[in-house]
C-alpha cells in the first residue's frame, strides 16, 4: 500500500482547532497564526515528521510548483559533483546513507551512488516540468514521496548540493570575496568552521539524527536558488512571523512556502487550485 510522506490536505482552520484546542497563551498564538494564514491558504498537508522533514517539505514544494529547470541543474557537470568533491577534499567516500539507501553489505561505491541520486533529482525535476496538468504533477509527486530509497536518495542528493554550495561559499570567503551574511554565521560555529567539519558535525547527521538548523535553511535556499518563505507560527505577532530563507533574492528567485510551529517540523500549506491557476 502506498504511504505518501505527506498526509492528505486538511482544512487549515480545522487542523488548527484540532491541534491547538487548549487555552494557553501559546495555543492562542498558534491559532492566530493559522487564522492569518487562512486568508491565503485553504488547507495544510502534514509532512512525515522525521529528521528529513525540512528537506522533504522543501523538495516537495519545489517539484510541485517549479516552472523551469534551474540553471545549476541544467549543467551536465552537476552529476560529476561527487567525483569533484571526492577528488578535491575526499568528502564523499565516507558518506552516511540511511538504511533504505544501503546497498549490498553497505560498503558500496558512495561516489557512484551519489552520482545516481543527483541524476535522479534532475530526471524527476524534468519529469515534473513535463507534466501536462497540475493533477498529473501531483500524482508524480505523490508517487515519488513514499519514504523509500527513491525519495531518500533525492534528499541525500540535496545534501550533496548543499555541501558543494558550502564549499564554494567558504572558498569565496577565504579569498575575501562577497558572500551572503548567513555564511559568517554558518562558519563561525566551532563545529562547522570549514566545509569538512560542517559535513561531519552537521550535514551528515541531517535525516539520520538531526534536522536542519535555521542557518542551514539559508544554505538550502541558496543551494536551490529558491526563496523558502516560512510562516513561523510561534512568532505570530512579531516581525519574524514570516521569514525568508534567504531574504536577499525575493525579487529574482522562484519561491516556495512552508509552515512551522517550532522551527523543527515543517508542513506544506496548500493554495486552493482555482487561485493557483489564476
Amino acid at each position: 500500500e502506498d504511504r505518501c510522506s505527506l498526509a492528505p490536505a486538511m482544512d487549515i482552520l480545522s487542523y488548527s482547532e484540532r491541534e491547538w484546542r487548549g487555552n494557553t497563551a501559546k495555543s492562542a498564538l498558534i491559532r492566530k497564526g493559522y487564522l492569518e494564514m487562512s486568508s491565503r491558504f485553504g488547507s495544510l498537508r502534514r509532512v512525515r515528521g522525521d529528521n528529513y522533514c525540512a528537506l522533504r517539505a522543501t523538495l516537495f514544494q519545489v517539484l510541485t510548483h517549479s516552472t523551469q529547470l534551474p540553471l545549476w541543474l541544467r549543467d551536465e557537470d552537476v552529476t560529476m559533483l561527487p567525483d569533484q568533491l571526492e577528488a578535491q577534499e575526499g568528502l564523499i567516500s565516507g558518506w552516511s546513507f540511511p538504511g533504505e539507501c544501503l546497498q549490498g553489505d553497505g560498503r558500496g561505491d558512495a561516489i557512484l551512488q551519489m552520482k545516481g541520486y543527483t541524476e535522479l533529482l534532475r530526471t524527476k525535476w524534468q519529469a515534473a516540468l513535463a507534466c501536462s496538468s497540475l493533477a498529473e504533477r501531483q500524482r508524480l509527486c505523490e508517487h515519488l514521496f513514499q519514504g523509500g530509497e527513491e525519495e531518500l536518495g533525492l534528499l541525500e542528493a540535496m545534501k550533496l548540493l548543499m555541501l558543494a554550495r558550502a564549499l564554494e561559499l567558504h572558498g569565496r570567503m577565504q579569498a575575501g570575496g562577497d558572500v551572503p551574511l548567513f555564511c559568517w554565521l554558518l562558519f563561525a560555529r566551532d563545529s562547522s568552521d570549514s566545509p569538512r567539519s560542517f559535513l561531519s558535525n552537521h550535514l551528515s547527521h541531517v535525516g539520520l539524527s538531526a534536522g536542519l538548523e535555521q542557518v542551514e535553511m539559508f544554505l538550502l535556499g541558496y543551494t536551490l536558488e529558491c526563496t523558502i518563505q516560512v510562516y513561523r507560527l510561534y512568532k505570530a505577532d512579531t516581525e519574524e512571523f514570516v521569514t525568508y530563507y534567504p531574504d536577499d533574492h525575493k525579487d529574482d528567485w522562484p519561491s516556495v512556502c512552508l509552515v512551522t510551529e517550532d522551527d523543527r517540523h515543517y508542513n506544506v500549506p496548500v493554495v486552493e487550485a482555482t487561485e493557483r491557476a489564476e
